[in-house]
């Protein structure tokens, strides 16, 4: 960065000098040539009048330095010439300036020489007797000034270069100053530039979200291990028991099925957990479909109806037809999720009905319940991973506590809302809001 601005300021130094010396040199050179010009005009005036009062007499002994004098007569032809003979020159009757004061009494012209290094300025004054009085002076071109001026130009662009170099080092590195010294663990602590206050403040963010990924992150970590560790340490002492021949033949079933249903909710538990991390990253990869929600309920309501039996739990469908552009899988676990809370956690004899319905540009999926309910103070905290309002009870029935983490998860990607009312002892509705995209 620093480089860019050193050379940024260089850049714009030279710009402005050379921008600089073309429009100075553009704007006095014209400024120059006028005043000659007008000089010019008025020494052409006072010769016309030496002339005019003394003829021929007014050239003897004249003595001019810079300045070029021609007297032609009336047909054009030199009749003196302060510079070369007048005999050898060619006619002037139709020269720019003398044809203009023989018509008018004064002309003016301007002519470049053949190596375009001079310019020559003239003007022609009308005699009354009808003859023309014309001076004329050189002047350098353009070319010949800029050639001239070479050395000095040189020196003063050397000079421009080396201020330019020492200024752009220094305001260079006085404008990074505050980047370099920036504390990116307290951003806010800075007092730099007020055009950083968004980068700040968006850093500032950005390490909170990280105090809080990283804290989700152990807090996961912890988790993760103790429910792996608690299935881990069931299989191994009932295979260990098995092994050393403790268990006697007619518990060995029984040891078997303990070992299956452990093995069964480890295998839950990390397919969550890939679940969860797959949707972390925002399930970026996963197609979206039209999807009719309702048919979708009806297929995971038919997948849970042999688990609601057994649990001795009515599941019902009502609602109507209602499609919406989706991820199917995400909707699926959605509503095989919910249904299965609504089956765990109800109780013996209860109902739990699943509804999907139309409602003001939206689709509406609502679980309700006749279950244990949940206590107010930890309504907002079921959407946590691992979570559990009955811990002994969850894992009686094979809860892993990451089931409402995925449901938020991917209500989240579909921009859904999510509500839940619950009455303690009595049951719990959980409603989901997808907006019709």
């Amino acid at each position: 960065m620093t480089k860019r601005i050193f050379q940024a300021i260089c850049f714009a130094a030279l710009s402005v000098f050379l921008a600089s010396s073309v429009l100075i040199l553009g704007v006095l050179y014209p400024y120059f040539s006028n005043v000659q010009q007008a000089q010019l005009r008025v020494q052409t005036k006072l010769a016309a009048q030496g002339a005019a009062q003394g003829g021929a007499a007014y050239f003897s002994g004249l003595e001019l330095q810079n300045c070029r004098i021609t007297w032609i007569g009336t047909d054009g032809t030199v009749l003196y010439d302060s510079q070369s003979d007048r005999a050898q020159m060619e006619n002037h009757l139709e020269r720019e300036e003398v044809s203009q004061a023989m018509a008018e009494g004064s002309g003016e012209s301007r002519r470049y020489s053949s190596t375009l290094m001079n310019r020559y300025l003239y003007c022609a004054q009308r005699l009354p007797d009808g003859t023309i009085l014309r001076l004329s002076v050189a002047q350098n071109s353009v070319l010949l000034l800029l050639l001239g001026m070479a050395q000095p130009f040189c020196i003063i662009l050397a000079v421009a270069i080396a201020l330019s170099v020492c200024l752009a080092i220094r305001i260079s590195k006085k404008i990074v100053a505050p980047l370099n010294d920036l504390d990116l663990d307290h951003p806010l602590a800075e007092q730099g530039y007020d055009e950083l206050s968004p980068l700040l403040r968006r850093l500032d963010s950005q390490q909170r979200q990280l105090r809080q990924a990283e804290q989700l992150r152990r807090e996961f970590t912890a988790n993760v291990s103790h429910e792996l560790k608690t299935p881990l340490h069931v299989i191994s002492g009932c295979a260990e028991l098995i092994k050393d021949g403790v268990v006697a033949p007619q518990d060995v079933t029984s040891f078997a099925q303990r070992i299956y249903g452990e093995s069964q909710r480890m295998g839950q538990l990390v397919e969550d957990i890939i679940s969860l991390s797959h949707l972390d990253e925002g399930a970026q990869d996963m197609e979206w479909e039209t999807v009719d929600l309702y048919e979708l309920a009806r297929t995971v309501v038919h997948a849970l109806e042999v688990k609601a039996e057994a649990a001795h739990v009515t599941l019902k469908l009502s609602g109507e037809s209602a499609s919406l552009r989706a991820i199917p899988a995400l909707l699926h676990s959605i509503l095989y999720n919910l249904c299965d809370n609504a089956i765990k956690y109800n109780r013996e004899g209860g109902e739990a009905e699943l509804s999907v319905v139309r409602e003001d540009g939206a689709v509406v999926l609502s679980v309700q319940d006749t279950g244990i309910g949940i206590e107010e103070a930890s309504r907002e905290r079921i959407f946590e991973r691992f979570y559990r309002v009955d811990k002994s009870r969850s894992k009686a029935v094979g809860g892993t506590g990451l089931g409402l983490s995925i449901v938020k998860h991917a209500a989240k990607v579909h921009d859904a809302k999510i509500t839940v009312e619950s009455v303690l002892n009595q049951g719990t509705t959980v409603t989901v809001r997808f907006p019709i995209l």
